[in-house]
């Protein structure tokens, strides 16, 4: 049982981090000047990876909610 929440935890890990990185690039690319299509695109890209971030984090904290020391 600890293995499978462990192993759940890694993966909820990895989700958040990889929709952080994706939403990083997808800024990146923004700075860039390709044209008000791509503009628009990468701002829908944007807002989906902010959603998928949020979520994978909200995810994480159920699993494992943080500690508080006294």
């Amino acid at each position: 049982m600890v293995e499978l929440l462990s192993l759940e935890m890694a993966v909820a890990r990895l989700r958040a981090k990889r929709a952080e990185l994706s939403l990083k690039q997808a800024k990146a690319m923004l700075d860039d000047n390709h044209g008000l299509a791509v503009s628009l695109a990468l701002c829908s890209r944007i807002r989906a990876g902010q959603a998928r971030a949020k979520a994978a984090r909200r995810r994480l904290l159920k699993m494992a909610p943080p500690t508080t020391a006294h």
